[in-house]
């Protein structure tokens, strides 16, 4: 069994304090960034490009991620206190909110690049978003945050800065899911099956949020208002995601969705 209590403080500079949420969130997407230049030069995109999506993407995850968990998570407390949904520094993002906004980021710029279609930028997208959301997920971890329920298992964690229970370290479970899928989907860009619009991105919306939906039995409730409640509000706001993701997978190839 394994004691947690990890400083979510990385590096301390008088009064600049770098997180490791912040750290790995960054990570991720400078990661996802240099991917996305080496499928770029392999299919002859300029990669010029890429530094104006990139920004249009961490605004819409960012603003989407902060948005959502305010209005969905915490609606009393943020509509009372405005100006604290301003405060992203004091923690707070939800991931359904940021999908939503990665997708709004790659219609704008699609709008603005018409030669970038938007099931081939998202069928490529989907690979490092998937990477970026296993280092958020350990980011959760060090910071001992989103915490599973307790469990007998030897694989418990006790999150020391939350209670002395061995807990499901649901942040591992979810960043390992995350992982295997970006490897997956990684290896399929490679072959054939990749190569038909929307199928690799159909794909990911199925395992990420199906992943999510299944995990979500083994979180504590994030939201105090769905406290006894058998379907959380993470598992229903997946539903949708997950079932556009099986229409994609099954139109993809098709000339309609061309």
């Amino acid at each position: 069994m394994l004691f947690w209590n990890a400083n979510p403080i990385l590096v301390q500079l008088g009064p600049i304090a770098v997180h490791w949420y912040g750290a790995l969130f960054a990570a991720g997407f400078l990661l996802g960034y240099q991917l996305m230049q080496r499928i770029y030069r392999q299919e002859g995109r300029p990669t010029e490009q890429l530094d104006k999506l990139l920004t249009y993407i961490f605004i819409g995850t960012v603003v989407g991620a902060r948005l959502a968990h305010t209005l969905i998570y915490e609606p009393e407390y943020y509509l009372a206190h405005p100006i604290d949904i301003l405060k992203i520094w004091e923690g707070g993002l939800a991931s359904h909110g940021g999908g939503i906004g990665v997708l709004l980021a790659i219609w704008l710029f699609v709008r603005q690049h018409p030669e970038n279609r938007f099931l081939w930028l998202a069928d490529r997208l989907a690979i490092p978003t998937a990477l970026t959301g296993c280092f958020i997920r350990l980011g959760n971890f060090m910071n001992s945050e989103i915490i599973g329920n307790p469990t007998d298992g030897s694989w418990g964690v006790v999150f020391e800065r939350v209670d002395n229970l061995p807990r499901h370290p649901v942040q591992l479970y979810e960043a390992a899911c995350y992982f295997v899928t970006f490897v997956l989907l990684f290896l399929l860009f490679r072959g054939n099956k990749s190569k038909q619009p929307g199928f690799l991105f159909g794909l990911f919306l199925v395992l990420i949020f199906s992943a999510r939906f299944v995990l979500e039995f083994f979180k504590t409730p994030q939201a105090a208002y769905e406290a006894g409640n058998l379907i959380t509000v993470g598992q229903w706001l997946s539903v949708p995601f997950v079932i556009v993701g099986i229409i994609l997978v099954l139109l993809s190839g098709r000339k309609k969705i061309r």
